[in-house]
């Protein structure tokens, strides 16, 4: 059931998006210049400049490891973790500020820094040097995420937000499709440097599109001030807030999974079962099942709801993952079988990350920056931890994977209980000292 009420007066929204005390659509938002299909095609170029930014990497860890003379394999990792620690930082900084001077800025600001940052990786002359353009170029695309997510919010709502969210995220997961590809095509032709250039250049095409079609959807009476006073209590809202704060943990620890494997992908198929070359199309197929589980997500979000579907998939996702880790115990897995339970794993995981990120900013839409940045530094900055003690953890089989999968599970299906209060499976929530709740 969606709760529906009035916006302040002059203000609309998308056709069939709802409006919520205190997180309402934002005027002129029906008003897009642009059509709903290139609105969400331009939201998933943003996100996927960071999915670009790791996937196509991974081929190259080793050349990268020997050309600067990183002699553990799993400090290569690092190449993966120091941009991910930057990306889940910086959005601390860009909420606040796109709050107060609007989506368009900051995201230019961070594109900027994004491709010079990814520009001077590619001349780093030693390990260290690119560990600290890949924090810098994290910091950049930070901007990114916590704009596509905000723009989202100030657009729809509710279910609608999912929906769109899930379509997003279904474009968004063509990169890891494609980008291990990318960069083993250009490793049969250059050096590990060229992936840096072709990041670049694909961060200059989508900040072109941006600043050519994207529209301000951040309407001037929304703005809040950028005082110590406002960001703190921007801040205390968020944290404050039981369902927000739970629900963006589940998603942090599901995220913290994603990483680990992430990390540790290459070292898996590669060193583990030997794959060879074959490793950017294993890695694709695999990615190509996650893109689908998104859309199927779409597809059933607004029948089923956000609370039904997505403690559905997080229940299924922790038997997938404990069957994976018994079975590794007593048998050292073909590869088969290990893209049999790691593609079962994936097929419920598209409705966990959209659904748990829209219920966690439903109830903060005034505060759609502060929030996204909140959740989004969880999301990546303690997820991309958890990930690194995942990944740091690979000894040489898929066991400390299938651990920390059946882990994350168990820790996320905790903070949704507390989350719904022990109800799971719930159409609804009454409200909760206070704060606005969503009704799905």
């Amino acid at each position: 059931m969606d709760q529906q009420k009035s916006a302040p007066q002059g203000a609309s929204a998308l056709p069939g998006a709802s409006a919520l005390p205190g997180a309402s659509a934002l005027p002129g938002a029906s008003q897009l210049p642009i059509p709903r299909w290139e609105f969400i095609a331009l939201c998933a170029a943003l996100m996927a400049l960071n999915s670009l930014a790791i996937d196509i990497m991974l081929p190259a860890l080793q050349q990268i490891g020997a050309s600067l003379g990183v002699e553990n394999e799993n400090h290569r990792q690092y190449v993966i973790t120091a941009y991910i620690l930057g990306f889940g930082g910086g959005q601390l900084f860009f909420g606040p500020i796109s709050d107060r001077f609007g989506r368009r800025s900051p995201l230019v600001a961070g594109l900027i820094i994004y491709v010079a940052a990814a520009a001077a990786a590619a001349i780093a002359p030693s390990f260290e040097t690119l560990l600290l353009c890949r924090v810098v170029q994290g910091i950049g695309a930070a901007a990114t995420r916590v704009i596509a997510v905000s723009i989202v919010r100030d657009t729809f709502d509710g279910r609608r937000m999912a929906e769109v969210m899930s379509l997003i995220f279904m474009v968004f997961m063509a990169i890891p499709v494609v980008a291990p590809g990318i960069g083993q095509f250009i490793m049969l032709f250059a050096t590990w440097h060229w992936i840096f250039v072709t990041m670049a250049i694909g961060a200059l095409i989508v900040s072109a599109w941006s600043l050519l079609r994207l529209p301000e959807t951040l309407h001037p009476e929304y703005r809040r001030a950028l005082t110590v006073s406002s960001i703190v209590g921007g801040f205390r809202i968020v944290l404050t807030n039981r369902i927000a704060l739970c629900y963006a943990f589940a998603s942090t620890f599901i995220f913290g999974a994603m990483f680990g494997f992430i990390a540790s992908a290459q070292q898996i198929y590669v060193n583990v079962f030997n794959v060879g070359e074959m490793f950017p199309v294993i890695f694709a197929g695999v990615a190509g099942v996650l893109a689908f589980s998104n859309y199927l997500n779409s597809r059933l979000v607004g029948r089923v709801g956000m609370r039904r579907l997505s403690q559905s998939a997080l229940l299924l996702f922790l038997v997938i993952s404990l069957a994976w880790l018994v079975v590794s115990l007593e048998t050292r897995m073909p590869l088969w079988l290990f893209i049999t339970f790691f593609a079962g794993a994936m097929l419920p995981f598209g409705c966990l990350g959209a659904n748990f990120n829209a219920l966690a900013m439903e109830p903060l839409g005034q505060l759609a920056g502060t929030a996204s940045s909140i959740l989004g530094f969880m999301q990546t900055f303690l997820g991309g931890i958890l990930g690194t003690l995942i990944g740091q953890a690979f000894n040489g089989t898929v066991t400390p994977l299938a651990a920390g999968f059946c882990s994350v599970s168990v820790a996320a299906l905790l903070m949704i209980l507390i989350a719904e209060r022990g109800k799971m499976f719930q159409p609804q929530n009454a409200p909760v000292s206070g704060h606005v709740t969503d009704l799905h």
